[in-house]
């Protein structure tokens, strides 16, 4: 049974996502505000957390990083801000998934399934992942290079552990998309561009020097040990 806290100053909007996803047999508490909710995700410990950005007390961004401090709990955002610039500010601060506002709770119900899956995933899976001097442990979500600790943001930890489970194999920017970000669809290329510019640096690499992430054109990605 999964215990979900919804995060939602709309009172209509908050009564009948609750009362939906209680018929799908979840677990539903639910917050009106920013500083409610960040009690409720602390002491509660849910499961999963879906969080409105425009609360009326705090900024939703804000009550996301403030989350990302103190817990690893799955967050989905709900926002009616729709450009691909909102979708990577949301993404980076550490939301694993978002959903544009007006949403059905299939729609709302589907992503949850989806983000919960990889989150058990991972914390089923072997633990140490390594690709030359790269390390990673998803359990303690701690990455380092050549003995260097990487100061990664929770989607670049996540996009670089992906790359790294399927070292030397090139991943396409649409499976990334669906399996890093949860977006069954493409049209994001630029968010999947933009992070592996921002890796490539915390590697100590650039494009036309490229040691880990080997951009392959018109196909996607891989990572490579440099080596070998």
């Amino acid at each position: 049974m999964v215990q979900l806290l919804l995060v939602e100053d709309d009172a209509s909007v908050r009564s009948a996502l609750t009362r939906a996803l209680s018929e799908r047999g979840h677990v539903v508490t639910s917050a009106p505000t920013a500083a409610e909710g960040l009690r409720q995700a602390v002491e509660g410990r849910p499961d999963l957390v879906v969080l409105d950005l425009g609360l009326p007390d705090l900024d939703g961004s804000y009550v996301l990083r403030m989350l990302r401090a103190v817990t690893s709990v799955p967050v989905i955002v709900a926002t009616a801000r729709d450009s691909e610039q909102e979708m990577v500010r949301v993404l980076d601060a550490g939301a694993d998934d978002y959903v544009v506002k007006p949403f059905s709770a299939s729609q709302l119900n589907a992503r949850i399934s989806a983000v919960l899956r990889r989150s058990q995933g991972e914390t089923s899976g072997e633990d140490a992942v390594r690709v030359g001097g790269l390390r990673m442990s998803v359990k303690a979500r701690e990455a380092s290079l050549e003995g260097r600790p990487l100061e990664l943001s929770p989607k670049e930890f996540d996009l670089l552990h992906y790359l790294a489970t399927r070292a030397g194999e090139v991943v396409s920017k649409r499976e990334l998309l669906a399996e890093v970000w949860q977006i069954p669809f493409g049209g994001a290329d630029k968010t999947i561009d933009v992070h592996i510019a921002w890796l490539r640096r915390k590697l100590g690499e650039t494009a036309t020097a490229p040691r880990y992430l080997r951009s392959i054109r018109g196909s996607g990605v891989k990572i490579v040990d440099p080596s070998r």
